[in-house]
């Protein structure tokens, strides 16, 4: 049964009323992450939030980074939609501090970038082994 059918009662929104306003991201030292990120795409580490140290995207969502230092940090996935005359200086930032970025998901394509769906885009890690993506166009959906 599909939660649909389990709930009739709930009426279906557009999907342009339904935004992401902020996500936690788990970091073994806040500071560390949150700088990381920010600085590879020129952007501002904002003031603490009680446990939360944010970075304000553009689109009014926020990646809310939250210390946790009692076990295992596990791998997300974050891809960010990044202009296209901004991509060669965001992998230069990624040179300038020694990190790897790669052509794909899996990590396989070193030094390389991808050019799917007419731009261009790459996959690094962050200081927690997050797998972050920058690219130019978003993916085409069918």
């Amino acid at each position: 049964m599909s939660y649909g059918q389990q709930y009739p009662d709930v009426s279906e929104l557009p999907a342009a009323a339904v935004q992401l306003n902020h996500t936690a991201v788990y970091a073994s030292d806040r500071h560390l992450s949150a700088e990381f990120i920010a600085a590879i795409l020129g952007l501002k580490v904002g003031a603490p939030f009680g446990p939360f140290l944010p970075v304000d995207l553009g689109n009014g969502v926020t990646l809310d980074y939250y210390e946790k230092r009692d076990e295992p940090i596990q791998s997300q996935h974050y891809a960010f939609i990044v202009p296209e005359a901004q991509f060669d200086t965001m992998i230069a930032r990624l040179e300038a501090v020694g990190v790897t970025y790669y052509a794909d998901p899996g990590h396989t394509e070193p030094g390389r970038i991808n050019r799917l769906f007419g731009g261009r885009g790459a996959y690094f890690d962050d200081p927690d082994g997050h797998n972050l993506e920058i690219m130019t166009r978003p993916y085409v959906r069918p």
